[in-house]
């Protein structure tokens, strides 16, 4: 995350506890207190939120580093494993705010810019809509770009004779 934060934010000061660490955790945070009741809302949920609003901007070819992909990828082929929408994502969750990272493989050819500011735009709008939750950053890393040619060797390239 950046420094844009203020020292209150970073440190907890305005709650008298610690930051949360930006993780996947299942800690729970409070998005709405009334006199009816309090909702609260899992940090794994903000990650999947913005994980799968990332995911639904054309150009994003898919998301995380190399070892979250492997990971991902081992994952897939355990049965009832699945893909998870939370891959390539990290968030710190406070009690009103959120602050997300997202590491993204772009598809060749498309502006790098403009598809920042259009996932960017969707997370913000998806997790905010979604949770009640005011989200202050989106940080995007850029890590790698899909080249036309890989997928085709990749989906040519038969696995087993």
């Amino acid at each position: 995350m950046t420094q844009s934060r203020t020292s209150k934010e970073t440190t907890g000061a305005d709650t008298g506890q610690p930051p949360s660490p930006r993780s996947s955790s299942t800690a729970v945070r409070t998005a709405d207190e009334t006199t009816e009741g309090k909702t609260t809302i899992s940090s794994a949920v903000v990650q999947k939120v913005a994980g799968v609003a990332a995911r639904e901007i054309g150009g994003v070819y898919a998301m995380g580093g190399g070892v979250s992909r492997a990971f991902g990828a081992l994952k897939e082929r355990i049965p009832g494993g699945g893909t998870s929408a939370a891959t390539g994502v990290q968030v710190e969750v406070g009690e009103k705010q959120a602050a997300i990272d997202l590491d993204l493989i772009v598809e060749y050819g498309v502006s790098i810019v403009d598809l920042a500011r259009a996932v960017r735009r969707n997370v913000i709008s998806s997790v905010e809509r979604m949770t009640g939750l005011d989200v202050i950053e989106v940080n995007i890393a850029v890590n790698d770009v899909q080249l036309p040619e890989q997928d085709q060797q990749e989906s040519s390239t038969p696995r087993v004779e």
